[in-house]
């Protein structure tokens, strides 16, 4: 079990570091688009393109993140109002679908992905499958951070409530 909170950490350190990346560079572009328009000059065409891309990464690297802490679409009302033993068999049956959901995004997300490599970016000419990789990371991640909730509780280490996971020290 220690090996699973391990992982859990780590995995959510590296998830929560690429959302801050992503989300200053977005930071960066949009004072980008602001300073130049503010003043007058023409904006750089690709900071509209890299914005949506930086969007796209902050979702995917955010989605298991949001899992975790419970600030994914979560309907507990229910939970609250039946017994504990129930609304725990409730949020192990909520995490199983999600992982199953992200499991079977996986393939198309792949393929989706392998399809961008025949494709580039309008005005960054980037290839798209780099862009497009943002939807398997997304489907991998979530499937994995529900995975390990799955599991978590089916050992007793979890119960499936929000949490907040620390950084490994």
């Amino acid at each position: 079990m220690q090996t699973l909170a391990l992982l859990q950490r780590v995995l959510a350190l590296v998830c929560r570091s690429v959302v801050g990346l992503a989300f200053f560079a977005l930071i960066v572009v949009v004072m980008i688009q602001i300073t130049t328009r503010t003043f007058g000059l023409p904006s750089p065409v690709w900071t509209e393109e890299l914005s949506r891309y930086l969007l796209l990464y902050l979702v995917a690297f955010g989605v298991g993140l949001s899992l975790m802490t419970g600030e994914l679409v979560n309907v507990d009302l229910l939970q609250e109002t039946v017994p504990e033993k129930a609304a725990w068999v409730m949020r192990l049956v909520a995490a199983a679908s999600t992982a199953i959901l992200g499991a079977v995004m996986i393939w198309p997300a792949w393929r989706f992905t392998k399809i961008g490599a025949f494709q580039q970016s309008p005005s960054l000419r980037w290839p798209m499958d780099i862009i497009h990789a943002s939807v398997l990371m997304l489907s991998v991640l979530l499937c994995l951070f529900a995975l390990l909730r799955v599991i978590g509780m089916l050992a007793g280490a979890d119960d499936g409530r929000p949490q907040y996971v620390e950084e490994p020290e």
